[in-house]
């Protein structure tokens, strides 16, 4: 009866390696054929700790070429090209162990370059950020200057920012259309009143202002003027109105 093949013991060791290479250590001892078949199953930490735990024996006869493959999975096929070709022209052969572990360290130093350029760059960014920010203050700080109404100081910073608001809302009031046509209006009624006749309260504001002598004299002008006849002045009218309006007695007028 056909079946599975029954593996023999020494697969059966070798798969059992296998699946426990993480646990392998020094292999000093082994076969190289055996060595060949479970090394290439392990993993660039695995490889290095075997190497590392096995005294007495060079595994690089058996790990260059798995060191090569990591080699070339790390940093691509190109840079492993010319690797090989440096080598041909150097006539010196290196172990791809040490090219692999150089390699590592120039790029572990880059990267640490660049981790250090970005945490500087995030740090000054973060210091000019704190420096933008407000901050609550326990204390006001003194001013320059000391005034009662005007100078220095976060009063008069205040002032001066509440006029530069009410500046810039008059402007913006005298340039809006509302304020035209509220000058349009004025205007017009300014043009109205100017044309308007003057009426007799004018007239007699207006002679109000006047001094009295001017006032007078307008009043015997318009007097001679009119149709009514001048009243006759004669001298015991006049004296009679200086009498009135004197407080001394008034002196007797001898006759001649």
């Amino acid at each position: 009866m056909w079946g599975r093949k029954i593996p023999t013991l020494l697969e059966l060791c070798i798969q059992t390696a296998i699946d426990n290479v993480r646990y392998l250590g020094d292999v000093g001892e082994t076969d190289v054929d055996l060595l060949k078949e479970i090394l290439s199953h392990c993993t660039v930490d695995q490889l290095t700790h075997i190497e590392n735990s096995t005294e007495g024996r060079d595994l690089s006869p058996i790990t260059d070429n798995l060191w090569k493959m990591f080699y070339e999975q790390q940093f691509g096929v190109e840079s492993c090209n010319f690797v090989v070709e440096r080598m041909k022209e150097k006539k010196v052969s290196i172990k791809w162990r040490q090219i692999y572990e150089a390699q590592q360290r120039d790029v572990d130093k880059a990267q640490k370059r660049a981790v250090d350029r970005f945490k500087q760059r995030f740090g000054k960014e973060v210091v000019r950020k704190q420096s933008r920010q407000t901050r609550p203050c326990s204390k006001i700080p003194p001013s320059n200057k000391r005034s009662f109404f005007g100078g220095s100081g976060p009063c008069h910073y205040l002032s001066n920012l509440k006029g530069n608001l009410m500046k810039k809302a008059k402007m913006e009031y005298l340039n809006s259309h509302e304020a035209k046509v509220h000058a349009a209006m004025r205007k017009k009624d300014l043009q109205r009143n100017q044309c308007a006749p003057r009426t007799t309260t004018t007239a007699f504001l207006s002679e109000k202002t006047k001094p009295q002598s001017q006032i007078s004299l307008g009043r015997l002008q318009g007097l001679n003027s009119s149709s009514v006849p001048p009243r006759t002045v004669t001298p015991n009218n006049i004296f009679r109105k200086d009498f009135a309006s004197s407080s001394k007695p008034a002196k007797s007028l001898r006759r001649v």
